[in-house]
């Protein structure tokens, strides 16, 4: 069974709503004080163990992370579900991006949340939570998305930052320069900015990489310059999304070449650290049932302790996604696998080997990928 992990502490959920809340001057989950500005760096890929044991590389950041400044990502510790958590305060079972690849029932196929979007995927509907900065809106606070211009126009953009003016920036400096731009130019506003580069080093050339850590050694470099020029009255708040591990090819496990691991299979969604498999949708709900127990208990039953395995009966009475939206239902596969061990799950029948070169990987429940950090800086600082 996949482990409870509802946190009773401060959540990635509390993050960006707080912070709107400290810009009215309203109390708020994290406590924060009342801001003129409030800035949220989303720093992808940073798990607050792999922080940790890097210290010596981010001096700056480490010395400001205190014990109580780790918080729970979400499940699954993957980049649409956690942004979209942060954008919209609520679990991924209420804004329904329950993942890396899921099932869109209505048509039958399986739908990537980070590039998949298209015509018969419209963000403003598939996304179900109005956004933070859409409250903003509302409350006349102007809010503000930096990040690459990859990035300005994608289907995901639109689903999570919808109510935020968009900033092009391509590189860590522009886009601290940015920030400080808009501070310096409005009265009041919260700012979100998004740090891609440890991700994407991580899933190249793995956390634990000389490149990874150059990248760590500029971040770390970028805030405490930018900390070091705040005004009085602006707070910022550092997290991330999720954590990560590196997995060798060695560990990468082929599970489509044990035949009831796939038994009843229709599709394969999730990520290699966290598969989500949906049977036919045809099926009778008891039949759907029992065949997905028969599917949860093949897993455990081959694959033993490296992996924790669950339906989606049983994750949604675990809460594991929060309170699910009825229209999200169907996008949680009918049978979750987790990894639990230093492994990766692998279709051999795909020809391209997608995937299969990617070190850094994360997705599931370990500490090292759940575990974020929130480090307060600014007028949030403690």
């Amino acid at each position: 069974m996949l482990p409870a992990r509802i946190s009773r502490g401060p959540r990635l959920a509390d993050v960006l709503q707080s912070c709107l809340q400290s810009v009215l001057a309203e109390p708020n989950a994290l406590s924060l004080p009342q801001s003129s500005h409030a800035v949220v760096l989303l720093v992808d890929g940073l798990g607050a163990a792999a922080l940790r044991s890097r210290s010596g590389h981010a001096r700056f950041l480490a010395s400001r992370l205190a014990k109580s400044d780790v918080i729970e990502g979400v499940f699954p510790a993957t980049t649409a579900a956690a942004i979209a958590t942060l954008t919209t305060g609520s679990a991924p079972g209420e804004h329904g991006l329950v993942g890396y690849s899921v099932l869109d029932a209505d048509n039958d196929r399986l739908v990537n949340q980070l590039k998949g979007w298209d015509a018969q995927m419209r963000p403003e509907s598939w996304q179900l939570r109005r956004t933070v900065f859409e409250q903003a809106q509302d409350a006349a606070v102007p809010a503000f998305a930096i990040g690459t211009a990859r990035y300005a126009d994608s289907g995901l953009t639109h689903a999570v930052l919808r109510g935020a003016q968009y900033v092009s920036a391509d590189t860590l400096e522009e886009r601290f320069a940015a920030a400080q731009r808009v501070i310096d130019s409005t009265e009041r506003a919260i700012i979100y900015l998004y740090v891609a580069e440890l991700d994407m080093a991580a899933h190249a050339r793995g956390w634990e990489s000389d490149k990874w850590l150059g990248e760590l050694e500029k971040l770390d470099a970028a805030v405490a310059a930018f900390a070091g020029g705040l005004r009085k009255g602006v707070g910022v708040l550092l997290t991330a999304d999720h954590g990560i591990v590196d997995v060798p090819v060695e560990k990468h496990v082929l599970y489509d070449t044990v035949p009831e691991l796939i038994a009843g299979v229709r599709h394969v969604g999730g990520e290699p650290r966290c598969l989500q498999l949906y049977l036919d949708p045809e099926l009778e709900p008891a039949v759907r049932a029992s065949a997905a127990d028969e599917l949860a208990e093949s897993w455990r039953s081959v694959e033993g302790d490296r992996v924790w395995v669950s339906t989606r009966a049983e994750v949604i009475a675990d809460g594991l996604f929060g309170d699910v939206d009825p229209r999200a239902e169907s996008r949680i596969g009918d049978v979750i696998v987790a990894a639990r061990k230093l492994v990766a799950y692998y279709d051999s029948r795909d020809i391209t080997r997608s995937g299969r070169t990617m070190i850094g990987q994360h997705g599931s429940l370990s500490d090292e990928e759940m575990r974020i950090p929130l480090v307060r800086l600014g007028a949030f600082a403690r």
